[in-house]
This record gives C-alpha cells, sequence and structure tokens, in this order.
C-alpha cells in the first residue's frame, strides 16, 4: 500500500515538472517573441525616421533650388509681379531724390575745395615765378658790386670796363638759358608791327617807305613769344 502511494507521488511529482517546464518554455517562447517584436519595431522606425530625414533634406534641396533660381531671375514669368503702392514708390522716389542731393552736394563741396586750391597754386606761382631767374641775376649783381668797390680803390677804370664787360657776358647767357633770346633788326628792314615798336618817323630819301632806319632799343624773345618789340624809327615818305 505504501508502495503504491510512493509511486502515485512520484508520478504526480512527474507531472507537476513537466507542467512546470512547459510553462518556463512557454514563458521563455513569449519573452522570446516579445523581444523580436520590440526589435522589429525599432528597426521600423530607424527606417521611417531615415526616410522623413532623406525626405525633408530633399524637399530642403528644392527649396533652395527654387530661391537661388528666383534671386537670379527675379522677373519669372511664372510667378505674377509685384506692385509697389503708392506710399511705396512715392517713398522710393524720395530717397532716390535724397541721395542725387547728398551726391551733389558732395561734388560741389569737392570742386569749391578743388578750385581754391588751384587758386592758391596759382598765386604762389605768380608770386615765385620769377624766383629762378632772380636768383641767377644775383651772381651778376654781385660781380658788379665787387668790379666797382675793386675800381674805387685801384681807380684802374680799365679794369672797370673789363670787369662789367664780363658781367654783361654772364647776364646774356643767363637770359639764353631762360630761352630769351634779342630780335636781330638791320637798318632798311621793313617795318614789321609784331616785332619793332615805331617812336619816330623820318623822311628820308634813302630809304623806302615804311623801312627801319634806325635802332633805338632792342628787343627780344623768349622761347618764341615777343616780351619787348625793338624801338625804332621808321621811314615815312611825304
Amino acid at each position: 500500500m505504501e508502495k503504491e502511494n510512493f509511486k502515485n507521488d512520484e508520478q504526480m511529482d512527474a507531472q507537476e515538472s513537466n507542467k512546470s517546464n512547459k510553462n518556463l518554455d512557454a514563458e521563455s517562447s513569449k519573452n522570446s517573441n516579445e523581444e523580436i517584436f520590440e526589435q522589429e519595431k525599432i528597426e521600423q522606425e530607424e527606417i521611417k525616421q531615415e526616410k522623413t530625414e532623406k525626405e525633408d533634406a530633399k524637399q530642403d534641396e528644392t527649396s533652395q533650388e527654387k530661391n537661388t533660381e528666383q534671386w537670379e531671375n527675379p522677373t519669372d514669368n511664372s510667378s505674377e509681379p509685384y506692385e509697389l503702392s503708392k506710399d511705396e514708390i512715392i517713398g522710393k522716389l524720395q530717397s532716390e531724390v535724397e541721395e542725387w542731393k547728398n551726391s551733389y552736394l558732395r561734388k560741389q563741396a569737392d570742386f569749391q575745395n578743388f578750385t581754391k586750391r588751384k587758386e592758391k597754386e596759382l598765386e604762389e606761382l605768380r608770386t615765385f615765378a620769377s624766383e629762378k631767374i632772380v636768383t641767377k641775376l644775383l651772381d651778376g649783381v654781385d660781380n658788379l658790386d665787387r668790379a666797382i668797390a675793386a675800381s674805387e680803390s685801384t681807380k684802374d677804370f680799365d679794369a672797370l670796363l673789363k670787369g662789367v664787360d664780363m658781367i654783361l657776358t654772364q647776364l646774356k647767357g643767363i637770359m639764353q638759358s631762360e630761352g630769351i633770346k634779342p630780335i636781330e633788326v638791320k637798318i632798311k628792314d621793313k617795318y614789321d608791327p609784331i616785332y619793332h615798336h615805331a617812336v619816330m618817323v623820318e623822311d628820308n630819301p634813302d630809304f623806302n617807305d615804311d623801312s627801319i632806319v634806325l635802332e633805338l632799343q632792342k628787343g627780344y624773345t623768349m622761347k618764341g613769344k615777343v616780351i619787348r618789340p625793338t624801338m625804332v624809327k621808321v621811314c615815312k615818305r611825304g
């Protein structure tokens, strides 16, 4: 009797063990299925997110290309032209007028400053234009002073004459370096009002009418321009 009870207990324990193992297997299988489901769900979410990012990037690129095309082609016929309102047109015109006005005032001020600067430069030029030639003439004046002082102490007037002649040669050299040349006049040359200045007339049968009888004062030109005409006496036949 006891053996039968023990045998029955063993059978019941085995059944309970099998039942427990089955429950564990079922629960393990269930957990495994849930993990697989969660993994698939995560993968689907990642694929969906990646697809959304690609679509957004493509949309941004398309929008950027469209904006670039509109910037490069502002007069696109596909879009309706923007019409300015009356107030906007007036404001734009007033802004342009103010800009032109300011530009004009700036240019006027610059021109006035330029004019004043040039007037100052011309005034300085007129004031010091003769500085160069005067500086050269000072050497001749110094030599003349020395010649006079030496002749007063030695009473040698021949030496004074020689010194004056040397100074005259020096002054002529200065004049030549500045482009100053004497006007050559010959007796019986025809009178030319450009180069000659008649201060006297004479009825002389030995000369033709309007011919030069006598040179009274030498004339000069400076670089081709007459700076002093020759003073002459002219024949006028009665």
